[in-house]
């Protein structure tokens, strides 16, 4: 689903017009991303968690020589599925 499909969505599901449902979505992807950025979770009760981890720098290896590279250390955004989540994809 793209964007648009999804802002068409939640204005039909919602009530809202569509320019609404863009900035409510809009506002929605940039508080969560503020959220991570000062490593809070962002809990939504039902459907999920978003949290960052952290992740250890590593060596791995190029696949197409082998050669050994070093991969830095990063934080990386995680999402947890809620059961409500799970249950409803796996009916």
């Amino acid at each position: 689903m793209k964007k648009s499909e999804f802002v068409e969505l939640v204005a039909e599901k919602s009530g809202l017009t569509k320019a609404d449902a863009t900035r409510a979505i809009n506002a929605f992807q940039e508080a969560v991303q503020e959220a991570l950025v000062k490593g809070e979770k962002v809990p939504l009760v039902g459907f999920g968690t978003f949290q960052t981890s952290k992740r250890g720098a590593r060596e791995g290896r190029n696949p197409q020589t082998g050669a050994t590279v070093h991969i830095a250390a990063r934080t990386a955004v995680t999402f947890k599925p809620g059961a409500a989540l799970k249950e409803a994809v796996n009916k």
